[in-house]
């Protein structure tokens, strides 16, 4: 009887983790367009769920808001391994996830502002994203520097922090790209010839 109910419990495990992911997604999506004090009924529109879905994953706004930026550093650090083995040359892969990488960023500045009264957990979300995300950033660079295709004195931690004050305030101006002056900067990382 147990292993029955055990082979139930699997489909419904892997579709509760589908809504989250979707949920997520939505939640994400209506903080860029909205902020991140957008009503809950906003996200769970977005969703196709009831209010009541999103409180019983997340039942505070503390919650959702850390998850979700959680599962946006995921979505980029998962990102890494597609892209080197999807794009034509790790230089392309780097260029790629920069661009998601500066997504991000542009996106979570209204989160991290949102965690701010919580310094101590603000800074263990920040420890995470460190943590999940410089290690990707150095996989992509290494494998772009044995290519031979881009310079090989910059450490990940060094891109990063140039990229991130690069996109501070992008999410606030219609007239700044942060992808754009990003690429500038980028294209800057080029082996010279």
């Amino acid at each position: 009887m147990s292993e029955g109910a055990g082979r139930t419990a699997r489909p419904r495990r892997a579709d509760a983790r589908r809504n989250e992911q979707t949920l997520l997604d939505a939640a994400a999506a209506v903080f860029v367009a909205s902020g991140v004090d957008a009503p809950v009924r906003d996200i769970a529109a977005a969703a196709g769920v009831g209010t009541a879905t999103i409180y019983r994953h997340f039942p505070t706004r503390a919650d959702l808001i850390i998850a979700v930026y959680r599962h946006q550093v995921e979505a980029c650090a998962a990102a890494g391994q597609e892209l080197l083995a999807a794009c034509p040359t790790p230089y392309d892969a780097l260029g790629q996830w920069i661009d998601r990488f500066v997504d991000f960023l542009v996106t979570k500045h209204g989160l991290a502002a949102a965690l701010r009264s919580d310094e101590a957990g603000f800074e263990t979300l920040h420890a995470y994203f460190l943590d999940r995300l410089v290690p990707v950033c150095t996989e992509l660079l290494r494998a772009a520097a044995a290519a031979g295709q881009v310079r090989s004195d910059i450490a990940a931690i060094e891109l990063m922090r140039g990229v991130g004050n690069l996109c501070i305030g992008a999410e606030n101006s219609t007239d700044y790209d942060a992808r754009k002056v990003v690429g500038v900067f980028v294209a800057g990382l080029r082996a010279a010839s």
